[in-house]
């Protein structure tokens, strides 16, 4: 509505002009151009401010000893409190996989390889990408709320005062932290979701535990844990920085920090989804 609203202005101004039929495209694209052109540029500026926030995020590392607590603060938040969520989601999906995979194997015969194919789609896909997402509404929207409030409250400016690096406080740990829990959390998904497969094969399919596993432990090699594993830390950086990103760019009271939650939520959970293909096809092509 506020696209097409300096448009409808300017019908009405033109509206009693004999030659207004005339005026109207005219006005419309013109008005069109400048909009569709102050767009563009909000979108490079703020591709650049993530740009030269990303980076001293990471040039915060080296300060990683003095913050070390706040580190092991968001490390059991992101970390252990997220354990359930992710048991949660692995078990459901790893449960589900094996008896839609093993009804449609069984009509070709081949119920004996439904352990191959539940633990190449988890090893390689669902398990990383269910963690990632799982983490992304809990990880990214605590950031971008936390952060949020304390930007309208102007505690980061505090610091700021204090001659305190906000991002090295405040985003530095939250992205260490991630970096380091997102790996054993994407083992736990593999983990949860293979013993969900295996458990509804034996009592759903009625296959037998030592054919599911003998299918799936000597057919894995080093590109399939690779392609899963590789996804942990590109996530943990997509996740952290934009919602910590967004957290820091919130305006306009509490509104403004729900608006910035949102929106750190939706943005990075569509980056994790481009970035678990790009990841996927990178590796499977080069290795």
């Amino acid at each position: 509505m506020l696209l097409f609203e300096p448009v409808f202005q300017a019908w009405l101004l033109t509206a009693g002009s004999p030659h207004h039929t005339l005026f109207m495209p005219l006005t419309f694209v013109r008005t069109l151009e400048k909009k569709l052109v102050l767009q563009l540029k909000d979108f490079f500026l703020t591709m650049q401010e993530f740009f030269l926030f990303s980076m001293r995020a990471f040039m915060a590392f080296p300060k990683v000893i003095r913050y070390w607590r706040d580190v092991l603060d968001q490390a059991t938040i992101c970390g252990t409190d997220s354990i359930p969520i992710v048991l949660v989601s692995a078990i459901s999906i790893g449960a589900l996989l094996a008896i839609e995979v093993g009804n449609l194997l069984e009509d070709f015969g081949a119920k004996t390889m439904l352990g191959r194919s539940t633990a190449l789609t988890v090893i390689r896909e669902l398990g990383p990408l269910l963690m990632g997402l799982m983490l992304s509404a809990r990880f990214g929207s605590r950031n971008g709320a936390e952060l949020g409030a304390m930007q309208i409250s102007e505690q980061i400016d505090a610091l700021r005062a204090f001659g305190t690096d906000p991002i090295a406080k405040l985003v530095m740990p939250r992205l260490v932290a991630a970096l380091i829990m997102f790996l054993p959390l994407t083992a736990l998904s593999d983990f949860a979701g293979l013993q969900s497969a295996a458990y509804m094969a034996e009592h759903y399919h009625r296959i037998d535990p030592g054919i599911f596993w003998n299918a799936v432990y000597p057919r894995l090699v080093a590109k399939d844990f690779v392609v899963g594993f590789l996804k942990a830390p590109v996530f943990a950086v997509i996740i952290t920085l934009v919602s910590s990103f967004n957290g820091f760019s919130a305006r306009g009271g509490t509104a403004g920090v729900g608006r910035s939650t949102i929106k750190g939520i939706v943005v990075s959970s569509g980056l994790v989804l481009v970035a678990n293909f790009y990841v996927s096809k990178l590796v499977l092509e080069n290795m």
